[in-house]
């Protein structure tokens, strides 16, 4: 039956007449949820609330004259108590811009972490669970041309800047005060278009400024960072919000893992496996999150339960096309993909190599690739690790010295790889290699082919 007014259809909801019910924005709410589709709690600060099946907050039960209040109340800016942006999150309300158990709406929980199971309840959908693609395995170096170690790595100060620009790219223009909830969302647009932040981590730095400059130079376009209703559509033209939901698997919780990798390399030998060390590790490499953000993003869950439900990044769909030409740019720590017309078609976040071990300089060319490699450690071509002074075999993983991809140059012992360090990429020095994050080096490889030209510009 038709309703002359939002107040006179919540009467039957409220607990007196001169009580209405308000949405987050700051509106009466102008329909009757049905039976099923909200739960009655409260937040921390005793309020009632309405929540969705989705974690949502539809409702707060506020007395007339508060609402009216809270209708006359300005719009929030980005650092208020609602923060702007939370439509990167999936339209979780988010009540400060802290990490906390009150982070992303779970005041509505009692400060509880929110964890849903699939069993139970109205309204719960099928979440897709991602199958990541089958890995091809290609021919290794001989015992006597081991892969380069990468994992020794010496630390150099975060965003120092290059004594050259390197490649001329169109500036971005610089991000002033935006929240982690949006830069959380640039990063997912430009990674979802090809153009790697690096590790998704909500946090403004180096590697996203330099993919929004290559982004700029691929389409001719400007991309304001600091216009995150742009950010947003275009989020939502590209596959949608940048935070889904993921359900842990049997297959997620089982592994295999191993306690811990240990630096010594006579050590790593003894492996069955490379292997992740964690359910968090795992699970922060495919879905290109940085391991800590994924925490904080489900603070308080056990992430070794199957069926447990947990927020994660939503990348998309790996970038395609045929790669011809590779720039390797040292000053900017920049790797580019151009096809055959010259057209820039992706670029990533690099570490490429240092001032003691530098990378090659001039044009080299693609050699071989294989993904999922082993590592031969020889310390009588390479470097001396620790106390081994034997050859060593290392087994296949993504915790290898190269992490899962290896694609080899034609000079011999360099190459392009991943690392089993994604955060550290740009920000540390090689042993003279190009370092990428696993699911980069991956992306880019399945995109080159023997022959492939790669230049180092110095």
């Amino acid at each position: 039956m038709p309703v002359s007014t939002p107040v006179s259809a919540q009467s039957r909801l409220v607990l007196s007449p001169d009580q209405v019910l308000v949405t987050p924005q700051g509106d009466v709410l102008d329909f009757v949820p049905e039976n099923g589709d909200v739960r009655v709690m409260r937040d921390t600060r005793g309020r009632t609330v309405l929540v969705d099946n989705w974690g949502n907050i539809v409702a707060t039960v506020m007395g007339s004259r508060a609402a009216n209040a809270e209708r006359r109340r300005p719009p929030p800016d980005s650092y208020g108590a609602e923060p702007y942006g939370d439509e990167a999150f999936g339209g979780r309300p988010q009540q400060d811009r802290t990490y906390g158990n009150s982070a992303f709406g779970n005041e509505a929980y009692g400060d509880r972490p929110y964890v849903r199971r699939r069993d139970g309840g109205n309204g719960v959908p099928d979440y897709r669970n991602f199958v990541p693609p089958g890995v091809e395995r290609g021919d290794l170096p001989a015992a006597d041309e081991p892969l380069p170690d990468e994992n020794d790595m010496a630390a150099l100060p975060p965003e120092q800047p290059p004594a050259s620009q390197g490649t001329a790219l169109p500036r971005a223009t610089a991000i002033t005060r935006k929240s982690s909830a949006e830069i959380t969302a640039l990063q997912v647009f430009l990674d979802r278009e090809g153009f790697s932040p690096g590790v998704i981590d909500g946090k403004n730095g180096s590697n996203v400024t330099k993919a929004i400059e290559a982004w700029q130079q691929a389409t001719g376009e400007t991309l304001d960072p600091n216009n995150t209703e742009d950010t947003l559509e275009r989020l939502r033209l590209s596959g949608g919000l940048a935070i889904t939901t993921y359900t842990i698997t049997a297959a997620d919780a089982a592994g295999p893992y191993v306690a811990e990798i240990p630096d010594d390399y006579a050590h790593k030998a003894l492996l069955p496996h490379m292997s992740f060390t964690s359910t968090t590790e795992m699970l922060g490499e495919r879905f290109h999150m940085d391991e800590a953000y994924l925490r904080e993003l489900n603070p308080g869950v056990d992430f070794t339960i199957p069926g447990t439900i947990i927020k994660v990044i939503n990348p998309g769909e790996p970038k395609t096309g045929k790669v011809a030409r590779i720039v390797a740019d040292k000053p900017r720590k920049q790797v580019f993909a151009y096809d055959e017309s010259g057209a820039l078609i992706a670029a990533y976040p690099a570490t490429i190599g240092s001032s003691d071990t530098p990378s090659p300089s001039g044009t080299v060319q693609v050699d071989r690739i294989a993904l999922n490699p082993g590592y031969t450690y020889n310390p009588k071509i390479n470097f001396k690790q620790g106390e081994n002074d034997k050859v060593l075999t290392l087994q296949p993983g993504p915790n290898g010295p190269v992490g899962t991809v290896w694609i080899a140059l034609s000079k011999p012992t360099y190459g392009i790889h991943g690392t089993p360090e994604p955060s550290k990429i740009g920000k540390t020095q090689s042993h003279g290699c190009v370092r990428l994050t696993n699911w980069d080096a991956t992306e880019l490889a399945k995109m080159v082919s023997v022959g492939t030209t790669v230049e180092f510009l110095d």
